[in-house]
């Protein structure tokens, strides 16, 4: 499978002699969902900020068969949109119009078509009511819908989402993860989410587990998430629908463990069916 993301040897230090990234390498298949996956501390934000350049580190950077240079540092940002967990410093426009127009008017976007792809995006953040308001009197979680909005209208080869939910309520939260997993499937955007929520993780592709600046495992969420140990030993909650069936199964009943939520209520359903 092609790679859309190759680092080899990676490794970065804010202070000399502490690395927060220490030697790690992993590739993002073209098209897939990742999720990056660690506890507070644990270096996955430098990780966001190194891929794009806004940070230098030691190591071999690729996105999309382009190194990362300081030469090719515009060729890469095109391709990659990304989304932090403070919105605050994303905002340019004095309307979120302005705004999610911003980035579609360096793209040298057709003004006709521009109204049409803010007002569509907009509607899909639930924030179409709000397009004429001014960013800054906006909520923390409004003003995140207005930043996922804004980098996603420009249809990037690539999003990373830094955080980019934990500032939304569990229904934004499930709104934006449902947004961004289309975009996935039907335009085959590559998506990096770079989160401590283990929920998201487990509906991922790929899932690459940090801790203390290394790659403790990489794989499908199968096989990292039902490591229990290993992910009690990071800080790190298990999925919902893997305690619940674990939890049957030891007391006998003859299903599946499943680390996925539909796959959690089909399971019960099952078992009640029986009764």
């Amino acid at each position: 499978m092609e790679n859309m993301i190759e680092v080899k040897h990676l490794s970065f230090e804010y202070e000399a002699g502490a690395k927060t990234i220490e030697d790690i390498s992993f590739t993002i298949p073209k098209g897939s969902y990742t999720t990056i996956l660690g506890h507070n501390g644990s270096g996955k934000s430098t990780i966001a900020k190194l891929l794009i350049g806004l940070l230098e580190g030691e190591g071999e950077i690729i996105v999309d068969h382009i190194p990362l240079t300081i030469d090719t540092l515009y060729d890469v940002r095109s391709k990659v949109g990304i989304v932090f967990q403070n919105p605050d410093n994303q905002f340019i426009g004095s309307t979120v119009r302005d705004d999610i127009a911003f980035g579609l008017e360096n793209l040298c976007v057709d003004p006709n078509k521009m109204e049409g792809i803010i007002e569509e995006y907009a509607r899909k953040v639930n924030m179409y009511e709000f397009l004429d308001h001014e960013p800054t009197k906006l909520s923390g979680g409004q003003k995140q819908r207005v930043a996922i909005a804004g980098i996603l209208a420009m249809s990037p080869s690539i999003i990373i989402l830094d955080e980019a939910t934990s500032m939304l309520d569990p229904l934004g939260k499930r709104e934006i993860n449902e947004l961004v997993h289309s975009l996935n499937k039907e335009k085959g955007m590559t998506i990096l989410s770079i989160t401590h929520d283990i929920e998201e993780a487990a509906i991922s592709d790929q899932v690459i587990l940090m801790g203390d600046g290394h790659i403790i495992q990489t794989g499908t969420p199968d096989q990292v998430l039902k490591e229990v140990k290993t992910l009690e030993s990071l800080a790190l909650d298990v999925p919902f629908a893997y305690k619940i069936t674990s939890a049957l199964k030891k007391k006998g009943f003859p299903i599946e463990e499943t680390i996925d939520q539909k796959g959690l209520v089909e399971t019960l359903w099952q078992l009640h069916s029986k009764k």
